[in-house]
């Protein structure tokens, strides 16, 4: 049974590590290896042709400053995702209020809005604030969210009420308490929510590039498609590409693990 249970585990591993294994061989192709039929695994020779185009000076696709915007967005976007959903999860799961399981009823309810339906929208608002092409476009319209509060708000559920009660009782506010109690308790939850607000802005495709036209002030997955041509695609700039977006987020993730294991298995949403 266990041998079983091995080979699934290495099964379902393999899944996800074959990609990124494939991704970085191909960034080391040459041109010619990487357009061969059938495809080899291995780069023979390897050569740094991917890497030497994509930061080529003078190039007009300017990755390193794609990587910098997306740096930005995605650092700003998640700070701003835990101020509110930190906020509106603790009042929804502290405060007593008319209409408190409402309206997290209603938040709930909007994750089952799928995203592209948003996009018209999102973008008209955007237009009459005036903020298309600029960094507040991909940083903005997406920080309330619904699942951050929904995450939150189970996870402060499962802090003891007592630590509370004895800083109130000490004389502490309200405010005092959510900031120097609760917050402090909570950052595996807020450690993962981090995670998952860092790349889910980072992976963005689709809203950046509706909202965004200038080449110097894309973020880095629009700014990776433009190096698929129409009528032929250099693989190994893409693959070099993918390889330099894939990194800030298996730094994210292996520096948080602990964190994001601790957050998910104690806000009630394990398997």
């Amino acid at each position: 049974m266990r041998k079983t249970r091995y080979v699934i585990l290495v099964a379902l591993a393999a899944v996800f590590v074959v990609p990124l294994v494939w991704m970085v061989l191909t960034s080391l192709k040459s041109y010619t290896t990487a357009q061969q039929s059938p495809p080899t695994w291995l780069p023979d020779p390897v050569s740094t042709y991917g890497y030497d185009r994509l930061f080529q000076p003078g190039s007009q696709n300017p990755v390193l400053l794609w990587f910098l915007n997306s740096m930005l967005a995605a650092t700003l976007h998640a700070a701003l995702v835990l101020v509110t959903a930190a906020s509106a999860a603790y009042a929804l799961a502290r405060m007593r209020f008319a209409g408190r399981r409402l309206v997290f009823a209603l938040i709930v309810a909007t994750l089952f809005v799928p995203p592209a339906t948003l996009i018209i929208p999102n973008f008209l608002v955007a237009d009459t604030l005036d903020w298309l092409d600029t960094l507040a476009v991909v940083v903005v319209p997406s920080a309330a969210s619904a699942f951050g509060v929904f995450f939150l708000r189970q996870f402060f559920l499962t802090l003891p009420r007592e630590l509370e009660e004895a800083a109130i009782l000490d004389g502490a506010n309200q405010w005092q308490v959510f900031t120097r109690v609760v917050l402090p308790l909570s950052k595996p939850a807020l450690a993962t929510l981090t995670v998952l607000s860092f790349l889910s802005n980072w992976n963005d495709f689709l809203w950046p590039i509706y909202v965004l036209f200038s080449a110097d002030r894309l973020t880095l997955p629009a700014g990776l498609g433009l190096l698929q041509g129409a009528y032929i695609a250099d693989y190994p700039v893409i693959m070099a590409g993918a390889v330099l977006a894939s990194i800030p987020a298996l730094l994210l993730f292996v520096l948080a693990q602990r964190y994001i294991i601790e957050g998910v298995s104690r806000s009630g949403l394990k398997g």
